[in-house]
């Protein structure tokens, strides 16, 4: 006899929406509607942990990674943003790539498989500044995963160096980039936008950018912020570009929802700090609602470790890394520490119950995880 994992759901929509995954039907925007604002997230979790263990199992992933950000300097000092500084202003830094180098060869001493780079907008840095730390890092460990700039700044590197994205990306490309983040997406709906971050790329031009990458061969995170001042119907339209772009591309390996921390920024969170059902339920519709794009990442250094750990149990497959160096959401009040262990990532996986496995940003396994 077929046993329905679904038989024990009672609200009559999350029953609907369970009977559409289990027949591999995608919901739809109203499905993800009731599903970002019920107060039913067990009956919703079942569903999105159904999702997660069709396309994982029991694996958890976690990587040993360092965070590079090499300026904050930055043109655009959004509203949204602590980290960045004008050029002058006390606190303000760009790093040498001598000093780069350095930072690399001390953290590859200590084991990191990865670097993820991300910075201001500094019209002092030009493409040979970009490709050259590139290159250099391959140099220092030839197998490390290179995850580097967000669409944000490679929409700005054409401009400042009159070169289309294209040609900046496969650039970047053979100096030994690896994937890219999802940030500088924050949230698409135009209205948001022009209130978080009034000078930054739109929406659909972050897609755009995104669009080539994956043309190129390149996979990518999507991310969203969310928490400020959007409302459940800006996530949708959010998510539904997402899913749309990735039906086109498949470019798409991991989508990161990213809580907003509010501390010393210019847009203050209308709700404050993010409930246990806030994350709980928006990481499980998205999980639900995202169905072609194979992983969802659970950021501990921004949810906090237990609700991390618990969310490999609504959709979450990927708790991040140990991120050292990490300063653009520590800026902004983040309370958790500015790095992690390798022994505290498998722990968190390991008393969920789960296999973890150590890997870099394209999935691939590193170590004998």
């Amino acid at each position: 006899m077929n046993h329905n994992p679904f038989d024990l759901i009672k609200n009559k929509n999350l029953k609907a929406i369970a009977e559409k995954v289990y027949e591999d039907i995608p919901v739809d925007e109203k499905d993800a509607l009731f599903m970002l604002t019920t107060t039913d997230i067990l009956e919703l979790g079942l569903i999105a942990h159904f999702v997660r263990k069709r396309l994982h199992g029991d694996i958890a992933y976690y990587s040993l990674n360092m965070n590079l950000n090499y300026t904050n300097v930055c043109e655009l000092r959004c509203p949204l943003c602590a980290f960045s500084r004008s050029e002058g202003d006390e606190g303000a830094y760009t790093m040498t790539l001598d000093e780069i180098e350095k930072r690399i060869r001390d953290m590859v001493l200590s084991g990191i498989e990865e670097v993820h780079i991300v910075g201001g907008l500094n019209p002092k840095l030009k493409i040979d500044y970009f490709e050259e730390m590139l290159k250099r890092i391959k140099s220092i460990k030839q197998d490390i995963f290179i995850v580097a700039f967000t669409a944000v700044e490679y929409d700005y590197f054409a401009r400042i160096n009159n070169m289309t994205v294209e040609e900046v990306l496969t650039r970047m490309k053979d100096a030994g980039l690896g994937a890219l983040p999802g940030g500088g997406s924050e949230i698409f709906e135009p209205e948001i936008r022009r209130v978080i971050a009034p000078k930054k790329i739109s929406g659909e031009r972050w897609l755009q950018v995104m669009k080539i990458a994956h043309g190129l061969g390149l996979k990518t995170n999507a991310t969203l912020l969310y928490n400020h001042i959007e409302k459940p119907r800006d996530i949708v339209h959010h998510l539904l570009q997402v899913r749309k772009l990735q039906e086109e591309t498949g470019g798409f390996k991991t989508f990161v929802p990213l809580p907003y921390h509010d501390a010393g920024r210019g847009v203050t969170a209308k709700r404050g700090q993010s409930t246990g059902f806030d994350d709980i339920r928006l990481f499980a519709a998205i999980r639900i609602f995202l169905y072609n794009v194979p992983h969802i990442k659970a950021l501990w250094m921004y949810l906090g470790e237990k609700m991390a750990q618990t969310l490999l149990y609504f959709g979450v497959d990927d708790l991040g890394g140990t991120y050292h160096h990490e300063k653009v959401v520590h800026s902004a009040g983040a309370a958790t520490p500015d790095m992690g262990s390798e022994l505290r990532l498998k722990q968190l996986i390991e008393n969920a119950g789960m296999k973890a496995v150590r890997a870099v940003a394209s999935y691939e396994m590193r170590g004998n995880s």
